[in-house]
């Protein structure tokens, strides 16, 4: 353990096949770098998932040994397997019992309708792919959604699937990673290639 992430809780990625690769990167990496451990949690088995892209991720551990207490976070992303059924349901349980021990979780893309489903969209601002996306789901909170790249209510941050950049840099706020004018920097760097933002960021 470095000793940047000593004392630190570690974020929790979530995993399963069909994962969208490109949805959590931004935040994982950077996290990485600013010292949390980045575990991968997957449902009832440690065998290794297959992303979207076609990675083999191995789990470091199951949803049954993952406790909101040991966490500073659960991140949940898209993937194929939250629009074909109930596989990934446990998961949408998970961040009802984080958000419930006051940790907080952020979702993206298909994961977004996985929280609709379990009934914590209803009444916090949300965002996701598009507003009637969501409301396919049956869920109750279509007056709470917003028209905006990333949205960040009490301990919730969610996000469409185009906007991994505007994801991270909810997160990477939420977790002291880049503050302020840096925050600021980090994602006119990375969101809008602005190499102004490259030396306040470095400065």
């Amino acid at each position: 353990m470095s000793a940047t992430s000593r004392g630190r809780k570690p974020v929790h990625l979530a995993v399963y096949d069909t994962l969208a690769d490109w949805e959590p990167g931004y935040a994982t990496a950077h996290l990485a770098r600013a010292g949390y451990e980045i575990r991968t949690v997957a449902g009832d088995s440690l065998d290794p998932v297959t992303t979207i892209g076609g990675l083999r991720v191995q789990p470091d551990l199951t949803l049954a040994e993952l406790r909101p207490d040991d966490s500073a976070l659960l991140i949940l992303p898209g993937a194929d397997l939250w629009d074909t059924g109930d596989d990934l349901a446990p998961f949408g349980r998970a961040a009802r019992a984080f958000l419930d021990a006051g940790v907080p979780v952020a979702a993206i893309c298909g994961a977004t309708a996985g929280l609709a489903r379990e009934g914590l969209l209803d009444d916090r601002a949300h965002t996701s792919a598009v507003s009637f996306y969501l409301a396919a789901t049956g869920y109750k909170g279509g007056e709470r959604y917003v028209d905006a790249d990333a949205v960040t209510d009490g301990g919730l941050t969610t996000a469409g699937p185009t906007e991994p950049v505007a994801f991270a840099r909810e997160i990477l706020g939420r977790l002291g990673a880049f503050e302020g004018e840096k925050l600021d920097a980090w994602y006119r760097l990375f969101h809008d290639s602005d190499a102004a933002a490259y030396e306040v960021l470095n400065s």
